[in-house]
C-alpha cells in the first residue's frame, strides 16, 4: 500500500513537472514569437524610411537634371545622375533587406549592359576622367541575367574604382571563365586607396560600403559572389563572379586569372 501511494506521488510529481515544463515552453515561445512579429514591424518601418528618403533622392535628382538644361558647362548633370544613381541603391538596399530580390532574367549583350555602366560612371564622373582599358571579350557573351541588377552591380564596382584612382589612371576590365563560373574582373592601380579603406579580417582585402553591399547582394541574387582584393598603394582587384550556366555564349579565346 505504501509503495502504491508512493508510485501515485511520484508520478503525480512528474506529471506536474511536465505541466510546468510545458507552460514555461510555451510562454518562451509566445515571448520569442512577439519579439519577431516586433522586429518585423521594425524592419518594415525602416524600410519604408529608407523607401521615402531613396524618393527624397530621386526628386532632388530630377530637379539638379532639370536644371542642367539651362547650365551645360556646369556639371550639374552628372551630380544629378549621382543623385539618382544613389537613389537606386538606397532603394536596392530597402528591398534587399526585405526579402530576396525577384530577377527578371533575360539573354543579355554583356558589352551593351556594361556600356551602360561605363557611360552612368563616366557622366558622373566629369569633369575628371579614367582610361578605361576594356577587354573585346567583353563585347563578344551573352549573360542569363537581371539587367538592371547586373548594370547596378558593376556600376557599383566601377564607381568604387573611381573613387581610388586618380584623373587619367587606367582601370582595366576583362573576362575570367572557368569550369564552374566566368567572372568580370575590374582592375585598378589604386593610386588613391585610403588607409580607412583597408577594413576586413584580412588586410588584404577591401572594406565594402552600401555600394558594395548592394552590388554582392545582386549578385548573390543571381547565385554569384563579389569579392575585393586590395593592396595599399599597388591596387585592387574586384571579381564579380556568376556561375557558369549563366554564360550563354563564350568569347572564342579564353582569359587567365
Amino acid at each position: 500500500m505504501a509503495n502504491s501511494m508512493l508510485l501515485l506521488a511520484l508520478t503525480n510529481a512528474c506529471t506536474a513537472a511536465g505541466l510546468i515544463f510545458c507552460l514555461l515552453a510555451c510562454s518562451r515561445r509566445r515571448r520569442a514569437e512577439r519579439r519577431a512579429a516586433g522586429l518585423a514591424v521594425e524592419l518594415a518601418a525602416r524600410n519604408r524610411q529608407l523607401d521615402l528618403f531613396a524618393s527624397e533622392l530621386q526628386s532632388l535628382g530630377l530637379t539638379m537634371m532639370g536644371q542642367a538644361a539651362a547650365m551645360p558647362a556646369s556639371g550639374v548633370e552628372g551630380h544629378g545622375r549621382a543623385v539618382l544613381c544613389l537613389a537606386a541603391d538606397v532603394h536596392d538596399a530597402a528591398a534587399l533587406a526585405a526579402g530576396p530580390r525577384v530577377l527578371k532574367e533575360e539573354a543579355l549583350q554583356l558589352g551593351s549592359v556594361l556600356q551602360e555602366a561605363l557611360e552612368q560612371v563616366t557622366l558622373a564622373l566629369s569633369p575628371s576622367r579614367r582610361h578605361w582599358c576594356v577587354a573585346p571579350e567583353l563585347h563578344m557573351v551573352t549573360i542569363l541575367a537581371d539587367r538592371r541588377a547586373l548594370r547596378g552591380a558593376l556600376a557599383q564596382v566601377l564607381t568604387r574604382a573611381v573613387r581610388h584612382t586618380r584623373n587619367g589612371d587606367p582601370i582595366e576590365l576583362r573576362l575570367v571563365r572557368a569550369d564552374e563560373t566566368v567572372a568580370i574582373v575590374v582592375e585598378d592601380e589604386g593610386a588613391g586607396l585610403a588607409a580607412e579603406d583597408l577594413t576586413g579580417a584580412s588586410t588584404g582585402t577591401r572594406g565594402l560600403g552600401l555600394g558594395l553591399m548592394v552590388a554582392r547582394q545582386l549578385l548573390h541574387a543571381h547565385d554569384g559572389e563579389l569579392t575585393v582584393e586590395a593592396v595599399k598603394g599597388i591596387g585592387a582587384r574586384t571579381w564579380l563572379t556568376l556561375p557558369r550556366r549563366r554564360l550563354l555564349e563564350a568569347a572564342p579565346t579564353s582569359s587567365a586569372a
